[in-house]
């Protein structure tokens, strides 16, 4: 007899301790991940865009490509045309060497006739001559370096301006290749090889399932419990009645109240303001996007 009874209240105790880890959470909400729309940046036929829908894609990994022969045919008359211009740059001191040849020829004769005044075997009108035609070059030189200066200036800044406009098409052609922005799992793909992409439209969608956030909502009275940074335990349905628990990090907390959606519990089931939080959660693969999940702060 002592030991039915003893039978009858462990099975009550059993029975209220399930009971009341039913109901053992402070708040539920959805799992949502980072989803990235990846568009076309360039214009023209979709060569290839090797994904697949449940595809995991690494950050910067190449998917795809869109026909750039147009721009590198652009690009190599430009690289021509930039290579024509150089061709026109003056060589100012093969240009000036002449003169300045015929003015150090000059300055060796002055030396040489101011000795000869200086010994009486010359007169001073040989100098002034001398010295005029000096003057005179000086001045030529002077003007036809300006001149060829100028000339090689506006050869480099149209040469600068190729360059520029070759860089742009660089910039274009890269973007010709179709990468994944982030590491994750192809959710949907929009396109196929053979159509006609334009710039902004769309070619598929990949979310970063690796750091999830579980979306919750909580009253006013548990949100002066609840800070950023804070650590809070998730669980989620494991199957066959189980629970597994994950430890996850308040990332964000709404500053403005909203009316409880539908779908979603609170401790509180007569609220009707709440607040909405997120928590980061890193997935170890299990935890999939509209997952339900509890939190107990």
């Amino acid at each position: 007899m002592k030991s039915t009874n003893f039978l009858i209240l462990i099975t009550a105790i059993l029975f209220a301790s399930c009971s009341g880890n039913g109901n053992d959470y402070d708040a539920t909400g959805s799992f949502e991940a980072t989803e990235i729309i990846v568009s076309s940046q360039a214009n023209g036929k979709i060569l290839s865009l090797n994904v697949v829908e449940g595809q995991t894609l690494q950050a910067n990994e190449v998917v795809g490509q869109i026909d750039s022969t147009q721009l590198y045919l652009q690009k190599m008359a430009l690289l021509s045309n930039e290579q024509g211009v150089r061709a026109q740059r003056p060589n100012i001191n093969a240009q000036t060497a002449a003169i300045e040849e015929q003015i150090q020829t000059l300055q060796r004769e002055r030396t040489r006739t101011q000795n000869l005044i200086a010994a009486n075997a010359a007169n001073r009108k040989q100098l002034d001559d001398i010295n005029s035609q000096i003057e005179i070059l000086q001045k030529q030189l002077s003007a036809q370096t300006s001149t060829l200066q100028k000339s090689s200036a506006n050869i480099s800044a149209q040469s600068s301006a190729l360059q520029i406009q070759v860089a742009q098409l660089d910039d274009m052609l890269q973007k010709s290749t179709i990468k994944s922005p982030i590491s994750g799992v192809v959710l949907n793909k929009f396109a196929e090889p053979g159509e006609l992409a334009g710039t902004g439209s769309p070619l598929f969608k990949i979310a970063d399932i690796e750091n999830m956030h579980l979306r919750a909502y909580v009253t006013n009275d548990q949100l002066s419990k609840v800070k950023l940074n804070d650590e809070v335990e998730i669980r989620v349905d494991a199957g066959d009645g189980q629970m597994k628990a994950y430890i996850g990090t308040v990332s964000w907390i709404s500053d403005k109240a909203e009316f409880t959606p539908k779908t979603i519990q609170t401790k509180n089931e007569r609220a009707n303001l709440v607040y909405a939080i997120k928590i980061a959660v890193k997935n170890d693969g299990f935890l999939k996007i509209g997952m339900y999940g509890e939190v107990k702060f």
